[in-house]
C-alpha cells in the first residue's frame, strides 16, 4: 500500500508538526505534501523526507505570510495529485483535508481543528492579524466562498481522527461528520526529579496574540513572584513593553529540546492562558512533574485534573491569574503522580491506538 502524508503549511515548528513528525516515523516510506515549505523555520525537522510542495512555493511572501492568499489556498489544495497513493493521511487544521484523492483510495485526516479563521474564530483573527488595509477590506467576502469549499470538501474524507473531544464535537458541529478522538503524541520521556522545587513559574511556546501570554505577564508585575517565558512571536515586543523594568520576568528566547527541559524540571508550576484545541505544552510540563495552572477552557479540560495535576481559572484577565497563582501556593502537589499520569498521551500510546484504528477499519 502506498502512502502519502499532507500538511497544511511547513512554515514553523509548533504541535502539529509534532504529529507530523511522528507520523513520518510511522510511514517513513511516505513523502509529504504540503502547500508551502520553509526549512529554516523548521530547525532540522523532516530534513530528511521527500517534501513536495504546492505552486504557492513559488510565490512572492508565501514564506513569510501565507495568510495573505487565503483565497488560493482551495485551489492549491486541489492542484496536488496524490493519485498514485492508496492511503492519504492528512494532518489538517486548515485546507488540506479537502485534498482529492481517487476514488478507491482511503483518506484519513488527523484534524487539529476545524478551518478556525472560518468557522468560531473568523472575528478574533481578523482583529488580531496584521493584514494590510486592502487586503483586509476584501477577505470578509473571500471567506464566504472558504467556508463553502470547507464545508464541501469535509465531505471528500473517509475517517476524521480529532486530537481532543472538544475538536470532534466542532467537526460535528460544522461538518456534521463524526470523528474518533486520539490525542496527540507527547515526548513525555522528558528528565524528571520529583524532589525538584523551583521558585519560578513558566510558559513557553510562541507569543501570539490569542494566547494570551499578556495577562499573565501583567499578573507577575503586579505580583512580583519570577516567571520565566521560553519562546518567541509576533508578540513579544508588547510582552517586553509591558514587563519594562521588571527584573523578575525573565525572556529566554527559543531554547534547545534539552534546555527547555530543564526549565519544566526546575520551574514550580507551568501557565498556560490559551484556550487550545488541545495543548501539547502543558502535557509536556506534567511530564517533567510539574503542576499546570491554566485558563479553564478547550483541550486543558481534557489534559489537567483538577487538584492533582494542576487548577484552573475561569476568565482570560490579568486578576483571575493573580487568584489562581495565589490559590495555587496555598496547595500541594505530588510530582510522581502527575508524571505518571502524562504518560497516557506518550507517542508510544498514540502510535498504538492508531494501529488500531487501522486494524479496526481493515485498512493496512
Amino acid at each position: 500500500m502506498r502512502v502519502a502524508l499532507v500538511h497544511d503549511y511547513l512554515v514553523q515548528y509548533g504541535g502539529a508538526e509534532r504529529v507530523l513528525e511522528v507520523l513520518a516515523e510511522m510511514f517513513p516510506a511516505a513523502p509529504i505534501y504540503t502547500l508551502i515549505y520553509d526549512p529554516s523555520q523548521l530547525y532540522g525537522a523532516f530534513s530528511d523526507k521527500k517534501i513536495r510542495t504546492s505552486f504557492l512555493q513559488n510565490l512572492p511572501f508565501a514564506k513569510t505570510n501565507h495568510r495573505i492568499f487565503p483565497i488560493f489556498m482551495p485551489l492549491a489544495v486541489e492542484d496536488l495529485d496524490l493519485t498514485a497513493y492508496d492511503l492519504v493521511i492528512s494532518s489538517s487544521n486548515s485546507y488540506t483535508k479537502g485534498v482529492i484523492t481517487r476514488p478507491d483510495a482511503i483518506h484519513i485526516c488527523y484534524c487539529h481543528t476545524p478551518m478556525r479563521y472560518a468557522w468560531d474564530d473568523y472575528h478574533r483573527h481578523f482583529q488580531e492579524f496584521n493584514y494590510v488595509a486592502g487586503i483586509k477590506h476584501i477577505l470578509p467576502f473571500a471567506m464566504n466562498y472558504i467556508r463553502l469549499w470547507d464545508k464541501i470538501s469535509a465531505d471528500r474524507v473517509d475517517y476524521y481522527l480529532a486530537n481532543s473531544q472538544n475538536v470532534a464535537n466542532r467537526i460535528n458541529k460544522y461538518y456534521r461528520m463524526p470523528a474518533q478522538v486520539l490525542y496527540p503524541p507527547v515526548n513525555t520521556e522528558v528528565e524528571f526529579d520529583s524532589n525538584s522545587k523551583g521558585d519560578y513559574y513558566l510558559m513557553l511556546g510562541r507569543f501570539l496574540p490569542y494566547k494570551h501570554y499578556d495577562i499573565v505577564v501583567e499578573a507577575f508585575v503586579q505580583n512580583g513572584k519570577e516567571l520565566h517565558l521560553v519562546g518567541s512571536g509576533p508578540d513579544e515586543e508588547n510582552l517586553r513593553n509591558i514587563a519594562r523594568g521588571k527584573d523578575n520576568i525573565k525572556f529566554l528566547g527559543r531554547l534547545s529540546d534539552e534546555e527547555a527541559q530543564r526549565e519544566f524540571r526546575d520551574c514550580r508550576a507551568f501557565i498556560f492562558a490559551s484556550e487550545d484545541d488541545f495543548g501539547i505544552v502543558p502535557v509536556e510540563a506534567m511530564a517533567a512533574g510539574k503542576p499546570v495552572i491554566a485558563y479553564g477552557r478547550g483541550g486543558a479540560l481534557e489534559t489537567v485534573e483538577e487538584g492533582k495535576t494542576g487548577i484552573f481559572f475561569d476568565e482570560q484577565n490579568t486578576d483571575s491569574v493573580i487568584k489562581a497563582v495565589n490559590k495555587f501556593e496555598t496547595m500541594s502537589f505530588d510530582a510522581n503522580y502527575i508524571h505518571n499520569y502524562a504518560q497516557k498521551f506518550s507517542k508510544d500510546t498514540f502510535k498504538h491506538n492508531f494501529y488500531k484504528f487501522l486494524e479496526k477499519y481493515d485498512i493496512m
